[in-house]
This record gives C-alpha cells, structure tokens and sequence, in this order.
C-alpha cells in the first residue's frame, strides 16, 4: 500500500465501484441458481465475496470509507448468522490494522511538524507501524526521558479523504442498508462527517486524553495513557500493553469476556460522570485488557486508547434518560410517554399509544431489568429483527419516533459497546452501573430521582 489516495477522482472510482460489484455478484448468484446450485449456498458464497470487496475496499482507502467499516464493524452482532459468518473475519480486520504507510511519508510528517532533529527527541523509533486506523498510524518509541511512547502520525490528506468518502458513501447508502438489519445507514454517515474536523484536531483529542488520564490517574478498573507531546499532525502518548479486545472476541477466556463486558460498561456510564466527556468510538480495537486489577496480577484492568470523538457532556449524561429507564423499568407508561414528548422523541405532529411505546422500549432495556445480564448475537438479532423487519408492529412504531440531535452521539456510542457486549458474549452487571453512574436512575427514599421535585407537603 503506497501514500494513503488523495486524489478524489482515485476515491471516488473506487468507492463507486462497490454497487457495481453488488449488482454484479447478484446476478453471478442469480446465475448459478439457474443451473440448480442451492440457494443456501449460493447466498453464502454470495455474501462471503461481498464481505471480502466491500471490507478490503473500506481498508485500503482508510479515511471516512474505513472509519465508516470501524463503525458497521460493531453492529455485526446484529446480524442474522448465515450472513454474519462469512462478514466477521473481514469486519474484525478493520478494528485493529489498515495498510500502513511508507516509511517516507511518515518520516517527512515528523521532519515537518518536529524539526529537522525530530529523532532526538527519541531514544528509540520503530518504523513498522504498531497498528492502522481511519486517519492515522501510531509508531512505538522510548521517549528522550526513558519513557515507552506511542507516536500517533496522521496521514497526509487524510481530511479531504474523510469529507470525500463520506460524500460519496452517502449516494448509495440505501446498498448498504441491508448490511445491518433496522439500522439507517445516511444518519450514521452524516454523523460521522460532523465529527471530521474534531477527530483531525489532534490539539482537541490530546486534551480530551489528558482530561480523561487525569481523572482515571491511579483507578483500579480503567487505564489511559497520559499524553506527552503534541504537535499539528503529531500526538505522542504514554504506551500501554495489553490483550487487544479483538482477540478477547476471538478467544478470550470467559472470565477475560465478562470482565472486559463489565469495565466497558463501568467506562461507558462513569465516563461522562467523571470528566464530563463521552469517548464516542467504542470499537474492540480501541481497547485492551491489562493484567494487574483490584484482585491483583490475575485480575485485568481496560486500557482505553483514540480519544479523537467525544461527546462533551458537561453535567454527565442528561437525567432525562436514567428518569426514563427507570419510568419505563417501572411500567408507567403516560409518564414515560410524556417525558419522551417533551424531550422531542415524539414530534408535537405525532400522537403514539403508550402502553405501544412501553412495548417497544421494554425488550431493548431488557438488561437493565436483571442482576446480570449475558449479551449475546442472538440477543442482538432478536432486536435487530424485531425493530427491522417491516412486519413488525415496532418496525412501525420505531418509524414514527424522532431522535433529537442531542441524543444522537450517545445512541449511537450506546448502540456500539452492546454490540461489543455482544460480541464478547459477555455477562455484564449493568443494573450496578447504572445505579452508580447514570444521574436519574436510582430514586431516593421517597422514590423521587435525585433531580426531580418532591411533592409539597399536603399536596
């Protein structure tokens, strides 16, 4: 792989290729089952081919086509089995390493950004990337104080890549809609391209980080490396070892999966809490189990990594979603509704049914409901089905719900780490979290949540 495509002419043909070779398998499929090959096979094959395109495609250009394939990757526990299969391999490849850059390439972006002597400032340098993403590549190194360092290099052009791919990924976004059953791809597009010049400001993510190390300094559960240096095109932080979250998926011990499926959890929620800040990227490579937890060496810790997307959430995560939980827990269905209302999720145009709506909420909370809850494909292809198939009475109703623009990140970032829950096949104490971290959901004594109004005296 040469310097990450930045003509758009180069993108674009590529990225436009894909329908083309959808429309192209489809009828090679429709082909063979002419001559009298099996339907299930035929599909299998069909799908498999499709992964292998559309993944490798998605890899090699990086920028906004790869951050696209990190953020379906996610929800491939949505998917129905005999599609899911021939996908995981291609989709777990997107969450730990792209094709790296040339050595070149890298080397002038320090000489530019850190001076002529930019190697002294290590005392060691590794040219091989240690891992690839969507708009860079970090390299290990030791710091000129002794210090393990991970040297984050973006790639050249790698924002006219992102607002490219993205465009472009949006014209045919209906193709891509069958990938994951009841999801609405254009949203997720669009919602990626507003995070572009966020996640390219490494200013942004470097103090985002530094928030975060600061605050988790010395916690028992969470791990996240302190930043050292940072420079235009250039963020250098502590390293940090650890398993990767893919190979826990893969075949990881089941104490390493729930313990990983609980300190996600514990991360998602006490996140904002504690810093005010959502890290919004939760794919399996972002992530690392350490060993060294509360119970010592046979315990495991969470390293966190790329701090690039956060939702900024000065007050935590907004009451209004542990109220409705908890409401929607409790089965009242008008109060849930009308705190749905006012919140926007029902346009003042729309008049829903209640007790419809606490139908369709109460399977999605389902593991908020229990002490501990084990997260599974098929949990999340249940829902999937239920909320996509067109059939479905919550496929109509889910249709006629808004989502305010507020909500959208942390729908999104809660939607992505059940995914992984699922993949992980973790069993997680979510209700513990949520009573700890999410400000609404537990009540108090006179069964009032910690910012609503107790009723007066003799009212």
């Amino acid at each position: 792989m040469s310097d990450l495509p930045r003509k758009a002419v180069t993108r674009t043909a590529k990225l436009a290729a894909l329908p083309l070779g959808f429309a192209g398998r489809a009828t090679w499929g429709l082909g063979k089952r002419i001559v009298g090959e099996s339907a299930e096979l035929v599909g299998r094959e069909l799908q498999q081919r499709t992964a292998e395109q559309l993944f490798k495609v998605l890899g090699e250009l990086k920028g906004g086509a790869m951050k696209f394939g990190q953020a379906l990757s996610v929800f491939e526990s949505a998917l129905p089995e005999e599609v899911a299969g021939p996908y995981r391999a291609a989709l777990t490849k997107l969450q730990e390493a792209a094709p790296p850059m040339p050595t070149r390439t890298v080397h002038a972006v320090l000489r530019e950004r850190l001076g002529a002597d930019w190697r002294e400032l290590f005392e060691e340098f590794e040219d091989k990337p240690a891992a690839a993403a969507s708009i860079g590549q970090v390299h290990r190194a030791v710091w000129h104080d002794g210090r393990e360092v991970a040297v984050k290099v973006q790639y050249p052009g790698a924002g006219e890549a992102l607002l490219s791919d993205l465009g472009q990924l949006s014209r045919f976004a209906r193709l891509l809609g069958p990938l994951i059953p009841g999801m609405d791809i254009k949203p997720l597009i669009a919602e990626l391209r507003d995070r572009v010049s966020e996640e390219l400001d490494y200013g942004l993510e470097a103090a985002a980080q530094a928030a975060h190390a600061e605050e988790f300094a010395g916690d028992p559960d969470v791990v996240v490396p302190a930043v050292v240096h940072q420079c235009e095109q250039v963020l250098v932080t502590e390293w940090i070892d650890g398993i990767p979250l893919s190979e826990i998926i893969a075949d990881g011990t089941e104490e390493q999966r729930d313990r990983a499926g609980q300190l996600l959890a514990r991360f998602l929620f006490s996140g904002p809490a504690r810093t005010g800040l959502l890290h919004a990227d939760p794919h399996p490579g972002n992530f690392r189990l350490l060993p060294g937890g509360p119970g010592g060496e046979d315990d495991w810790r969470l390293g966190v990594l790329d701090f690039g997307t956060v939702d900024r959430l000065p007050g935590g995560l907004p009451t209004p979603i542990g109220v409705s939980l908890r409401m929607t827990l409790d089965g009242e269905a008008e109060t849930v509704y009308e705190l749905l209302c006012a919140e926007g999720f029902v346009k003042e145009t729309i008049e829903l049914d209640p007790d419809a709506v606490l139908d369709y909420l109460l399977p999605i909370i389902e593991p908020a409901r229990v002490d501990a809850f084990t997260f599974t494909r098929s949990w999340m292809r249940s829902q999937a089905a239920r909320i996509g198939d067109p059939r479905s009475p919550a496929y109509q109703l889910g249709k006629r719900l808004n989502l305010p623009p507020a909500y959208l990140l942390i729908h999104r970032v809660t939607l992505s780490t059940i995914g992984v829950l699922c993949q992980l096949g973790a069993t997680v104490r979510l209700r513990d979290e949520l009573e700890e971290w999410l400000p609404g959901f537990v009540t108090d004594a006179a069964g009032a949540g910690p910012d609503e109004e107790e009723p007066a005296a003799g009212a």
